[in-house]
């Protein structure tokens, strides 16, 4: 009997239902296997859907094959909604050119940009920290729409990226002087950028302001703001005071709020009352997360109580997969009270928990070991940290290499510059410390040697 032939509506079917998206490709480009096939009528919710799958899997070279594919289509005309997708994947994979050529590119496919893609670049040059770049983009935009309160909201959010508090009051005036009404995010964000430059008379200021003038209601994200500032500025009773002004105007308490308070607790030396609010946190119907758990693990750690930040942890395990930053905030805690086998040894550890290492983690532990002097054991760890594709920090190299040349541990030596050496990590600075040995001691390796390492790509 022969196999029933696939329709365009069934095609999205199978689509959507397919998890891999090496099948859903495979899928779409031959719907029906056939010796002599008639070309396929793809649906415009088709191409969405493997789109979607395909820039969520980054593979971004076979997404761009189906796009120039669907760019030959009569029937119908893609949906703006398609191409702002296309450009955020490439944003979250750090990929500006792409996004921008995306952009670039919408007209030939008949369809229009509006706003909405010209903030969709616009955020996603802002996770490419693709500054002035998004600063082009705006002054250019007139070309396509008018800019809105959700462009705005991106270039204050730029500003809060880079501490810019002047761009960002400049940001919130040129709104003004365009009619443009500030919304909730507005003010959220330039609180926020006010409270990170210890600004917190103008935060408050904001805060009244808003509700005052603007007729907007404080939000969590402006409460969690100003405690963070109060927190970092030490004024912890103002921070609860806060917290108390959210419950009585009924503003839902999030995790990040009482997370901050418990932090503020540990800071203030106030730990026995973490479990008050911990219990009040259950009592308002705030499950603690694990952002709360962390702000636990890191004041436990603050403390130097590393079997309470070790119980902790086995509690976050019960609830939830705990986050790389669980592991960083004890090891780096350990690395600071001189306990390196034990940091050594939880880093060691964290495959088994199922949780990978990340670049702070390895430069964390590099800089630990190499603080207490533990120079062979660090150098393994620099080897793998580059084999992973990290980079540690430049000032923690130059303190490493400088060591070795000190102590005339030219075999270690070797192996540190091998080992930067593949992940062309060699520069100027290296050579300034490393040459003057290769002239000076005779015991070196081959130096004709050591300068290949040096110049290797």
């Amino acid at each position: 009997m022969a196999k029933q032939k696939i329709s365009p509506f069934r095609l999205s079917s199978l689509l959507r239902l397919q998890k891999d998206p090496n099948l859903a490709l495979q899928l779409f480009l031959n719907p029906n296997p056939d010796p002599n096939p008639k070309p396929f009528r793809y649906s415009l919710l088709s191409y969405d859907l493997i789109i979607t799958k395909l820039g969520r899997a980054k593979m971004f070279d076979q997404m761009e094959q189906i796009v120039e594919q669907m760019k030959v289509e009569t029937r119908f005309v893609p949906t703006e909604i398609i191409f702002c997708n296309i450009i955020t994947f490439y944003g979250r994979a750090r990929l500006p050119d792409r996004a921008l050529n995306t952009f670039d590119q919408i007209p030939s496919f008949r369809c229009q940009r509006t706003a909405k893609s010209v903030n969709t670049l616009l955020n996603a040059l802002l996770s490419c920290r693709e500054f002035e770049r998004m600063r082009e983009v705006f002054v250019g935009m007139g070309r396509f729409a008018a800019p809105d309160v959700c462009t705005y909201n991106i270039l204050m959010n730029a500003s809060c990226l880079r501490d810019d508090v002047g761009g960002a009051w400049k940001v919130f005036d040129e709104m003004r002087k365009r009619g443009i009404r500030p919304n909730a995010v507005t003010f959220g964000t330039l609180i926020k950028v006010l409270c990170e430059n210890n600004k917190l008379e103008e935060a408050f200021r904001v805060k009244e302001d808003m509700g005052r003038d603007f007729r907007v209601k404080p939000n969590t994200f402006v409460y969690a703001s100003l405690m963070k500032g109060l927190y970092k500025a030490n004024e912890f009773d103002l921070a609860f005071k806060l917290k108390n002004e959210m419950l009585e105007r009924k503003i839902e308490l999030d995790s990040r709020v009482y997370s901050t308070l418990i932090s503020a607790l540990f800071k203030a030396g106030r730990k026995g009352d973490v479990i008050g609010v911990l219990e009040e946190m259950k009592e308002n119907g705030c499950k603690p997360d694990t952002v709360t758990y962390n702000a636990l693990i890191h004041g436990y750690c603050q403390e130097k109580n590393f079997e309470a930040a070790f119980g902790v942890l086995s509690e976050l395990e019960k609830e939830f997969k705990p986050d790389v930053t669980s592991y960083n905030v004890i090891i780096g805690g350990f690395c600071k009270e001189g306990k390196l086998r034990e940091a050594n040894e939880l880093f060691e550890d964290m495959p088994r928990r199922k949780c990978a290492p990340d670049v702070v983690t390895y430069r964390t532990l590099f800089d630990g070991l190499c603080d207490g002097m533990q120079l062979k054991e660090a150098a393994p760890i620099l080897d793998e940290m580059v084999f992973k594709g990290y980079s540690p920090r430049t000032e923690s190299i130059m303190k490493f290499i400088d060591e070795l040349c000190q102590g005339g541990n030219l075999k270690l030596l070797w192996t540190v510059l091998n080992s930067l050496a593949k992940g062309n990590l060699i520069d100027v600075v290296t050579w300034r410390i490393v040459v003057p040995l290769v002239c000076q001691n005779n015991k070196l390796l081959n130096a004709s040697e050591l300068v290949q390492t040096l110049l290797m790509p």
